[in-house]
């Protein structure tokens, strides 16, 4: 009889983002990657969502390392953070490694980091964990499926995929590889990439963004042209550069995570721009504006990101003119179409035309879509699937189109953050949940306290009232020593405002005479009855749910 081996989920399941799962084998726990989300428009002042790090932390002396299957931010990103709890053995391509290991530097935790760099087809021991490395397809190089060989079997995880047959680097899916595993030891448990399992059809070829953004160069002779997109995708960036020498241009890079991944990818023979081509963006000043292509951060409307800045005029390396011509070559995530929008309309007020994937053919996904995910699901015909990686819609349309290849409905569960699934001589069950609250980062701050959150969105969207009592307490005697005054921001204005602060003015002062005349000088009591008569006023009169905030000046802590 062998052991159970257990997967828990922390992040990624029902968003896109996040993406932190767990295998326990023999004791011991192997994350698969360790990624954070970018915040909603309803996160008031938030910079990154974290996974729930708790059930981690409580077991960090289990923890061996972390599967890195791609370069992204949202499989990486949460690494610095992580590491400031424990330290970890990061495993992943050279790239991946090298992605991680300059953000886990800007963290300043790299003496908690060790790395161990594997290639194509490898396998490897880890503690445990007996790890194989299959290549696949994505928009950032170097991108692994990752199987377990457990004592219950392979759990293969597909990572972020596509079936490009023409990438840019001819480094194409393995699909003979992952056959060859699914007939030779078959796969017990599946857990697979969900993001477009509601798109029909095949994903579009990487190859077919160069030649529409090459026709877009021949297009905008005469005008300087600023191109952004994440700067992961070394394949796009390849492709614009190569657009770029084509068509006589010299190629400046914008925006510090892309001049890292530039320099790092050039220096590991995955970029191939010539010196003679490329200039830094402080020494462009000799080369006319037609001649120029500026590859540049900021595709998915950072708020700080070097074409936001453009939007703004705020940019110190480069100010948009009239007739520059901004391509978008990406597709914005979920939650940042309307910070996308903004950054286009800055960009059109300040005379650019604006080319994105709305209106032409620069993006191409580098995840698989429905029929690419049958074919997957052909090939390794697994006896267990869970899917993952996308919205819960996703995961559902992803888990019809495996009944679609064969897989039997109570062979496959749809899970959510904080589950765990047990694989065991008897199959696969649920297993107890852990917590997966979202973790909030603000700027240097730290982790941001979930209850803070909600009094901003309770600022930004109803305002807030506060009413300061002073109490004046002489021996025995306890009175108001002047009116209530009452101050609010964002709930009322004009005369109606005036009146409704007169009115509530006179109500706060009654009920806390009324607590006084029962021998109340408690400060705490006021606060409490303050808190009650200015909230029952403000939802009877208006309907709103401002912040109230009380104030009692004067009055004692304790006492009766």
């Amino acid at each position: 009889m062998a052991a159970p081996v257990r997967v828990v989920f922390l992040g990624g399941l029902g968003e896109i983002g996040r993406n932190c799962a767990a295998i326990e084998v023999d004791g011991r726990i192997m994350l698969i990657d360790c990624g954070l989300m970018f915040p909603d428009d309803d996160m008031a002042g938030v910079d990154l969502v974290l996974p729930d790090f708790t059930w981690l932390r409580e077991n960090a002396h289990r923890v061996e390392g972390v599967v890195a299957t791609h370069g992204h931010e949202d499989h990486i990103g949460a690494l610095g953070h992580l590491l400031s709890e424990m330290p970890l053995k990061i495993i992943g391509s050279p790239l991946t490694v090298g992605l991680a290991r300059n953000r886990i530097e800007e963290r300043g935790v790299i003496k908690q980091a060790s790395f161990i760099e594997v290639s194509d087809n490898d396998r490897i021991q880890v503690g445990p964990f007996d790890l194989e490395f299959f290549p696949v397809t994505h928009s950032v190089p170097h991108g692994f499926a990752t199987a377990f060989h457990t004592p219950q079997g392979v759990i293969l995880h597909s990572g972020d995929f596509k079936l490009d047959m023409t990438p840019v680097d001819g480094r194409l899916t393995d699909l003979a590889g992952i056959g060859h595993l699914a007939k030779d030891d078959g796969i017990r448990l599946f857990l697979c990439d969900s993001t477009n399992a509601e798109e029909a059809g095949f994903s579009a070829s990487e190859t077919s963004i160069g030649q529409s953004i090459n026709d877009l160069f021949q297009n905008q002779k005469g005008h300087r042209i600023v191109v952004a997109c994440f700067a992961s995708h070394i394949h796009r960036v390849q492709q614009i550069a190569d657009a770029a020498i084509a068509n006589g241009r010299t190629v400046a890079t914008l925006g510090l995570s892309m001049n890292k991944n530039v320099n790092l990818a050039r220096q590991m023979g995955l970029l191939t721009i010539p010196d003679t081509h490329l200039r830094n963006i402080d020494n462009v000043d000799d080369i006319a504006p037609e001649d120029l292509c500026i590859i540049s951060t900021g595709s998915q409307g950072e708020p700080m990101s070097a074409l936001s800045r453009m939007a703004t005029g705020d940019n110190k390396w480069l100010s948009i003119e009239e007739g520059d011509c901004v391509i978008l070559s990406s597709h914005p995530i979920p939650g940042n179409e309307s910070s996308v929008s903004k950054v286009i309309d800055g960009l059109l007020r300040r005379g650019a035309s604006v080319i994105h994937s709305g209106t032409s053919n620069v993006h191409a996904t580098g995840h698989a879509k429905a029929e690419e995910l049958k074919v997957l699901h052909s090939i390794v015909q697994p006896d267990w699937f869970v899917p993952v990686h996308g919205e819960f819609r996703h995961m559902a349309a992803h888990a019809r189109l495996a009944t679609e290849m064969g897989t039997k409905p109570e062979k496959m569960i749809i899970c959510q953050d904080g589950d765990s699934v047990v694989l065991s001589d008897k199959g696969l069950a649920r297993g107890e949940s852990v917590p997966a609250d979202y973790i909030y980062v603000d700027g240097k701050v730290g982790d941001l306290d979930p209850g803070v959150l909600h009094d901003r969105r309770t600022l930004g969207t109803d305002g807030f009232v506060s009413a300061i009592v002073t109490v004046s307490i002489e021996g025995p005697n306890v009175s108001l020593s002047r009116p209530p005054e009452i101050v609010s921001r964002g709930w009322v204005d004009g005369d109606e405002g005036d009146q409704l602060r007169k009115e509530l003015t006179e109500a706060v002062r009654d009920t806390i005479e009324k607590a006084m005349k029962d021998g109340k000088r408690n400060r705490q009591e006021f606060e409490k009855l303050t808190r009650r008569t200015v909230g029952r006023f403000v939802n009877d009169r208006t309907r709103l749910r401002p912040m109230v905030v009380p104030v009692v000046l004067g009055a004692h802590e304790g006492g009766k």
